[in-house]
């Protein structure tokens, strides 16, 4: 009786596309990962050059913890997030926090220079910083309307995806004339627990808020976003 057995070159072609399958299975479970975490709870971006000019950081709420059913001012708050913000020169201290209220499809603005560096702790105005994000329910189940103060509590509450943020900085162009770049804020991991950069975040932004004198508070958003040129 004779038995046919594939020869290395027929097994080939099969090995190939098992390959290719893996291969483009394991990008797409690559890229739903990216996706679920574009609006996560903690991000970060850089601004540059902040005596040439002012740098905007447009933020929403895209509504991952609900909305209003008939639209703002409809029944009850729900969805609603408070960005926490906390502002870093170079030299890696923290020269401001504060925190905005954003509802389900709000979009609010800081400036940089306007609201973040304006009134430092330390009295110095840094050319470039490091700002980071992090968002968390406002009130208990997202039907809170006031964010005073959670920036310094972040490390009691309950810490939610939802927000997109992008920001403008400026950089000099090769041929030394400076334009204006926007990109998004990017993800990242935040550590937890007691020596970790969540109560870090916290611990020195209640530190500025109750020994500061006003000083290291940084205003809260306004509404609209900012950012574009006029042609």
């Amino acid at each position: 009786m004779n038995v046919l057995v594939p020869s290395a070159s027929e097994d080939l072609p099969q090995m190939h596309v098992r390959h290719v399958f893996l291969a483009l299975l394991a990008l797409a479970m690559v890229a739903s990962a990216q996706q679920a975490t574009l609006d996560g709870s903690f991000q970060v971006r850089y601004a540059a050059n902040l005596p040439v000019g002012e740098s905007f950081i447009n933020i929403t709420n895209t509504g991952a913890n609900g909305a209003p059913l008939l639209g703002p001012g409809f029944g009850p708050q729900v969805g609603n997030i408070c960005v926490n913000v906390y502002t870093f020169s170079p030299d890696e201290q923290m020269i401001s926090c504060c925190s905005c209220l954003v509802t389900p499809n709000g979009l609010v603005n800081l400036g940089v220079n306007r609201d973040l560096t304006s009134k430092t702790l330390t009295g110095v105005i840094p050319s470039s910083v490091v700002i980071k994000l992090l968002a968390t329910l406002a009130g208990t189940d997202g039907t809170g309307t006031s964010c005073d103060g959670t920036a310094a509590r972040v490390r009691f509450l309950t810490r939610v995806n939802g927000m997109l943020a992008w920001g403008t900085t400026n950089h000099v162009n090769p041929s030394g004339v400076y334009s204006v770049t926007e990109t998004p804020f990017s993800p990242a991991t935040l550590s937890t627990g007691e020596n970790s950069e969540l109560a870090s975040l916290g611990g020195r932004c209640a530190s500025m808020m109750g020994n500061g004198s006003g000083y290291g508070i940084c205003k809260s958003c306004q509404v609209g976003a900012l950012g574009a040129a006029r042609m």
